[in-house]
């Protein structure tokens, strides 16, 4: 398979809305196996690790795929191999990826139901942007309990707003917050319920741009900042600030090239060193949503410290526990 194919798997598994980037990401993989014609071990691991890499060179933020994809990669490295030959060890493996790919799915009705104990009748809670576990443990809440919810826009996708039209058409009163409004609002919130799109080594939190800050100002304002992650995206990364993310590249918040006063040509209407003001025949310079989200970033990193605890699947952890249990899990 080449990377183009790869490629176009991994974009045709992501149509499916249950599926998050690191299970498309791994039955990605199980799609290239099936193809493959490796005769060894060695070999189906570097054609697994050339894909892996292919995909990440594809996507302009491949945080949780590369999760997805390590997991994978490690669970092939580690699978006992005792199979009568390589054949049917292949077919062994691509059978136990799609199974963990299916029964994965249900691991957010198991957070859902683990962070419903925290949830306290009555309850304000602050989310951002739009998240499939986020979601389900709010509708999951609302048939039990009485909640509110306030969503932030989340630009420059504002997918925050397709939150709050789910959970507004569900019954569930829901207003949305403007991102520069979070500091506003908090007040009237008693803690924040964050998605993710990746649980780093730390502890730290990777997910849509916001998330930061609203961490920082929840933990100012002394409220609980709870993040919910599927341990398929506990992921073995070490980002020790937004600019280590893989996500980050130099167009993120640079600066345009200016004409410089001293270049301009005197027929170019744009005014001299000596002009105090654009002339009355001189075009202002339109900037579009896209320009804007273009120079931005997509995701951003919460450090652990601001976490107060992260539900998953397998159990409430603090942001230490997560670190502690990426190391058990990648130890084999």
């Amino acid at each position: 398979m080449t990377d183009l194919q790869i490629h176009e798997s991994y974009q045709r598994l992501l149509k499916n809305e249950d599926l998050s980037t690191p299970l498309a990401a791994i039955l990605a993989l199980t799609e290239m196996m099936k193809q493959s014609n490796a005769g060894t071990m060695f070999e189906l691991l570097n054609e697994l690790k050339g894909a892996a890499e292919a995909l990440s060179k594809h996507s302009p933020n491949p945080i949780g795929l590369n999760a997805g994809c390590e997991l994978f990669i490690e669970f092939i490295t580690l699978f006992p191999h005792d199979a009568a030959s390589f054949s049917e060890l292949k077919t062994e493996l691509i059978r136990q990826g799609q199974q963990y790919a299916e029964e994965a799915l249900a691991y957010r009705t198991k957070i859902a139901e683990l962070a419903f104990d925290f949830i306290k009748d009555d309850s304000v809670i602050l989310t951002h942007s739009y998240s499939r576990v986020v979601l389900q443990t709010l509708l999951m809440a609302h048939k039990r309990k009485r909640i509110s919810v306030f969503v932030t826009e989340a630009r420059p996708r504002g997918m925050g707003i397709k939150t709050a039209e789910m959970l507004t058409t569900a019954g569930i009163p829901c207003t949305v917050v403007l991102d520069s409004a979070v500091a506003y609002a908090i007040e009237k919130v008693d803690f924040v319920l964050m998605g993710s799109e990746a649980v780093v080594e730390s502890g730290g939190l990777v997910n849509a741009v916001g998330s930061n800050q609203i961490a920082i100002i929840a933990k100012a304002a002394n409220k609980p900042f709870y993040a919910l992650a599927e341990s398929y995206k506990f992921h073995r990364m070490f980002p020790l600030s937004q600019y280590d993310l893989p996500s980050h590249n130099p167009g993120v918040l640079s600066f345009p090239q200016a004409l410089s006063a001293r270049t301009r040509p005197a027929s170019s209407g744009l005014p001299s060193e000596s002009s105090s003001s654009f002339s009355s025949n001189s075009s202002p310079i339109k900037i579009s949503q896209e320009d804007i989200a273009r120079n931005n970033p997509d995701v951003d990193y919460t450090r652990p410290d601001l976490i107060s605890l992260v539900f998953s699947d397998v159990g409430s952890l603090t942001p230490e526990g997560v670190s502690q249990y990426l190391v058990g899990m990648f130890a084999g």
